[in-house]
């Protein structure tokens, strides 16, 4: 059952929806996104964001006029049913993903951090449930948008790969 919009969402309307596009989008701390109750990102209001050389103002206004229109509520509540997405998903513990993968994730994602995913990914887990991984790629220098960090060299890879078949 999906939810209303919440406090988050609250925090995210006094903030402002650029802002908040703006700081996820240049997150780049590997390690827990950290959002203090109350304390927004943490940091000044006011503190200038410096936009990295693939995101343009332009693609920020882009992306705020979406969320402005939506708001962050459906993404939000993703991670408020996690545990229905784990019960739902149970028949599958276990199975393996048997079609060739090439695993690609930038070395400043936060998800590359959580605890266990990198051992997991590079001492033998990953290839246990992914028996046809050809490839792990761990990009340097690239978050969580890897795909607009990195454009150039993610095509090169998907290219690559394909060409296999």
């Amino acid at each position: 059952m999906l939810q209303e919009p919440g406090d988050i969402e609250a925090e995210f309307a006094q903030i402002g929806v650029k802002r908040v596009v703006k700081k996820f989008l240049t997150f780049r701390t590997p390690g827990p996104f950290h959002f203090p109750k109350g304390k927004g990102f943490g940091d000044s209001p006011d503190a200038p964001i410096v936009l990295p050389s693939w995101l343009s103002e332009e693609d920020v206004n882009y992306y705020a006029s979406k969320f402005e229109k939506n708001g962050f509520t459906g993404g939000v509540n993703y991670y408020r049913s996690i545990d229905i997405n784990s019960e739902l998903t149970a028949p599958w513990i276990g199975a393996q993903v048997k079609v060739p993968v090439k695993f690609i994730v930038g070395d400043l994602d936060l998800t590359y951090h959580i605890p266990g995913t990198k051992e997991y990914i590079h001492n033998g887990g990953f290839l246990k449930d992914v028996p046809l991984l050809e490839k792990v790629v761990v990009m340097e220098g690239a978050a969580h948008f890897i795909n607009q960090e990195k454009a150039e060299e993610i095509n090169k890879h998907i290219y690559d790969f394909f060409q296999k078949f």
